[in-house]
């Protein structure tokens, strides 16, 4: 018997989902997933989580805010990210489910809980969408001016649809050369940086990592703009948390999840923290380069590198990058839709799956919202989509915190039960706790921070209204009942 299954019939507060797992066998046609991504597929999923534009584009932001200490920023930042990362990969491990946090929060605060996470997420993804299929079109238009850029946005996410809809095996193979092509383009560039630090580049203006301490020194603005770089460095790493999701759409999901968890501290250190320590080294911090809406970081050190004339290849990297994103903001909100609605919390036409395993109607409905916030971002002024985006600013913290409270209580549940899981957290439950703390610290500095305050405001509004849904359809009960459960199995 599976962990999954033995938990579920020792403790009936810990329900089976109905349809949720990509591993399940033998149930009715059209309400499972298919067990389609291939070793190779979980593996590069749980690298592109981690790597977005925001990495060579967003960054520039942090670094002018910061200086050379940025690096403590994005340290601090991905601290977070593994210690959430493991906590989800010892419930992920002991019962992997496509709906992931919010599934193991269903179960183990209450319904009204993993409603009210799943929605959140969902909206999240939907709106990355828009945001995403806008920079890939800015790539395009720059590249052939005479088209629209709407055109280009408009095609850049129709075709990802389609080939979501075709089968998991689809998605999983474009996220894999997408996720190569970003790997392979960061590794250069941290070699072809070493290169230069170490004074060997030809051709290369810049030497040395004398940068770090020059200009007003290694943390010019204090320790506040620390925390400012932070809050921008954080929300980057939204992702990393797919391959959980994914991973129930696998043969051997607890492997995947498992090999995931596990090498999440070296793939942040190399990619973001080497990739960053190569810009800050051979750039000054405050060098107008950065804060260059037509640059970033990585274009003004190849500049200083004297490579500035791969910009083109730079843009294909970005522009893989924001496909690889909006591939998998389609993939996670459809899933997400999937979970929901098998718990009886979204449309019911939405755990429908094709001959081939795929939620189509989860697929359309969530690229659906997506279309019109690409639409959107062109006809609305820009006040009102800036406030739509902003009102998921804060969603990752909250998903952050969901995880870490479901923990809580799901470890106690599998110490008890006599389950050990393939992850286990460190040092629980005092990490734990220092997690959540460290998350609601954050959530208070977005408060106090001036310019993260609306999107706080309007993350907050958001999940109160979610929440306040939740609430009114299931109740504040700590979980379903078997009976309920099993009755929605059936329907």
């Amino acid at each position: 018997m599976s962990d999954s299954s033995r938990s579920t019939a020792t403790d009936p507060s810990i329900p089976e989902p109905s349809g949720g797992s990509g591993t399940q066998e033998g149930g009715p046609v059209g309400s499972h997933l298919q067990a389609g991504l291939k070793p190779r597929h979980v593996t590069m999923i749980s690298i592109a989580g981690v790597i977005g534009a925001g990495l060579f584009v967003g960054s520039a932001k942090a670094i002018a805010t910061a200086g050379p200490a940025v690096l403590i920023a994005y340290a601090l930042a991905g601290t977070l990210v593994v210690l959430v990362m493991r906590m989800l990969g010892e419930m992920a491990t002991a019962q992997p489910d496509t709906g992931s946090f919010s599934t193991y929060a269903d179960r183990a605060i209450g319904p009204w809980a993993g409603f009210s996470i799943g929605w959140l997420y969902w909206w999240f993804w939907v709106i990355v969408i828009p945001v995403e299929a806008t920079a890939g079109a800015l790539i395009l238009g720059d590249w052939f001016p005479g088209v629209p850029q709407w055109v280009f946005a408009l095609v850049i996410t129709g075709l990802l649809v389609v080939t979501n809809l075709f089968s998991v095996g689809n998605y999983g193979e474009f996220e894999f050369w997408f996720a190569l092509v970003k790997v392979i383009a960061i590794v250069a560039f941290i070699v072809v940086g070493a290169l230069a630090i170490f004074g060997v580049l030809p051709g290369s203006d810049t030497s040395g990592v004398s940068n770090l301490w020059t200009n007003d020194g290694f943390m010019p603005n204090g320790f506040g703009a620390v925390l400012s770089a932070m809050l921008v460095t954080m929300f980057t790493f939204m992702g990393t948390e797919i391959v959980t999701i994914a991973a129930a759409e696998s043969p051997n999901p607890e492997a995947g999840i498992r090999k995931a968890v596990n090498s999440v501290i070296w793939r942040i250190s190399l990619f973001y923290l080497g990739s960053i320590f190569v810009v800050v080294a051979l750039v000054p911090w405050n060098d107008p380069a950065l804060v260059d809406e037509n640059s970033g970081s990585y274009q003004a050190a190849l500049e200083r590198m004297g490579l500035g004339g791969l910009t083109t290849v730079l843009e294909f990297v970005i522009l893989t990058a924001v496909a690889s994103c909006l591939n998998s903001a389609l993939y996670t909100a459809s899933r997400m839709a999937f979970s929901l609605s098998s718990r009886g919390d979204a449309p019911a036409g939405w755990s429908r799956t094709t001959s081939r395993g795929v939620p189509a109607n989860a697929i359309i409905a969530s690229s659906v919202v997506g279309f019109l916030g690409v639409v959107g971002n062109y006809l609305l002024p820009e006040k009102i989509f800036g406030y739509l985006l902003a009102s998921s600013g804060a969603i990752a913290l909250f998903v952050y915190l969901a995880i870490a409270l479901s923990q809580l209580r799901m470890r106690r549940q599998l110490d008890d039960e006599g389950t050990r899981p393939a992850v286990r957290m460190w040092l629980y439950p005092g990490l734990t706790y220092a997690t959540i703390t460290f998350i609601v610290a954050v959530l208070v500095l977005m408060l106090v921070q001036e310019g993260h305050r609306l999107e706080l405001g309007l993350s907050l509004a958001l999940a109160a209204v979610i929440l306040a849904i939740g609430i009114s359809r299931r109740g504040t009960g700590p979980h379903r009942s078997v009976e309920t459960e099993q009755a929605r199995s059936t329907r």
